[in-house]
């Protein structure tokens, strides 16, 4: 199949490139550096350099695709940028893919949501997800979109690394012992390769995740990997939280999000949709993935 991947070559897009070319399928990866030129095409995939701003562009490049993977995201520099409207860009970049999509003809869509995106209330920042996927099922209903939610990234623990290292924890605004699924992007470009490859009709939802631990597991397993078997998980207020965030420079909107989105998997409430629809945990587990971090923390000691 001839397949367009958007989100160039990140965590996710990577991974999937080296799947799909793989297994035979013709590639285009979407980027708007010039620099991921040759690493797309040292993968066996073909590059399309531009933006997700340019719509005759995206439409042009998913013309005759028999699938178009979408992805909504913003460079993390955007988080210390007081003048970025992540939900205003968010909203921006996903017309201009629905706009691509009705002009060139595409039919088959798979679309990389997140776990939370089922409701409008309480889920912080990810109510960009809610927004994205709400817009995209505006398109006509000859338009077939699978939307892949996944839960939270093992790799965002790589943000805790400065206070690790400088305060011994973890910390965020809710910890214990409730377990709450995580998820690795090689189980995430498993799934979409999957799904790619099966049969598209209509809307549908697959959630995806690779482990189920709880803040406390987590720091005994990431403590015992890099040599501090003291590490802890605290958990502070929120309002302490997010002046410790916007101390540091973050976007108001976005710290606020972030500590919203925190405090319901602390509660529990980010997940109720994911667990009335739990899919079967793939293979990557937290004890696969502490090797990782912890060749990164010894890296940065």
């Amino acid at each position: 199949m001839n397949i367009v991947l958007t989100g160039s070559l990140g965590n996710i897009g990577k991974l999937l490139t080296q799947a799909l070319v793989h297994k035979g399928h013709i590639v285009t990866v979407i980027s708007s550096n010039t620099d991921r030129i040759k690493d797309i095409e040292s993968l066996g995939a073909e590059a399309a350099i531009g933006t997700m701003q340019d719509t005759e562009f995206l439409s042009a490049t998913f013309k005759g695709a028999d699938i178009v993977y979408t992805m909504v995201t913003l460079d993390h520099r955007s988080f210390f940028d007081p003048n970025v409207d992540m939900l205003a860009d968010i909203a921006r970049i996903t017309e201009n893919y629905k706009l691509a999509i009705e002009t060139s003809g595409v039919k088959k869509i798979v679309h990389l949501s997140s776990v939370g995106a089922h409701t409008d209330k309480g889920n912080g920042s990810l109510l960009m997800h809610f927004n994205a996927e709400n817009s995209m099922n505006q398109l006509p209903d000859d338009v077939s979109i699978k939307f892949m939610r996944p839960t939270g990234f093992f790799t965002n623990l790589f943000r805790s690394l400065q206070s690790i290292r400088t305060k011994g924890a973890i910390i965020t605004n809710y910890g214990g012992d409730t377990k709450e699924p995580w998820v690795s992007p090689m189980d995430i470009a498993a799934v979409i390769t999957e799904e790619m490859e099966m049969p598209f009709e209509g809307r549908m939802v697959r959630y995806i995740a690779s482990d189920e631990v709880s803040p406390n597991e987590i720091v005994k397993v990431l403590g015992e990997a890099i040599g501090n078997p003291d590490l802890k998980w605290l958990a502070i207020p929120d309002e302490e939280l997010l002046n410790g965030m916007l101390y540091a420079g973050m976007n108001p909107q976005i710290a606020n999000g972030l500590v919203e989105m925190q405090a319901a998997q602390g509660n529990g409430t980010l997940y109720e949709d994911f667990y009335r629809n739990k899919p079967f945990l793939g293979k990557v587990k937290l004890t696969d993935f502490v090797n990782e971090f912890a060749i990164v923390y010894h890296q940065l000691v």
